[in-house]
């Protein structure tokens, strides 16, 4: 069978499926993603360094291998 991801925008959303998957007697799992907090400092980081036109694009990997020589 299928599964299905949602992502309900509140609390309220939440209560509502989980209501109607129990009353249906569907079988569901609840995950919540929880980032590190050095992956969202560098992230954070990241976005910085773009808005200040720090950061090259990467184009390809001939590209990459041109920094290394």
């Amino acid at each position: 069978m299928d599964a299905l991801i949602v992502y309900p925008k509140n609390k309220e959303q939440m209560a509502a499926l989980k209501a109607v998957m129990k009353a249906m007697k569907i079988s569901f799992e609840q995950k919540s993603e929880v980032y590190p907090d050095y992956v969202i400092k560098g992230v954070k980081e990241s976005l910085k360094q773009a808005e200040e036109g720090k950061l090259t694009p990467y184009i390809g990997f001939r590209d990459v291998l041109k920094v290394f020589r």
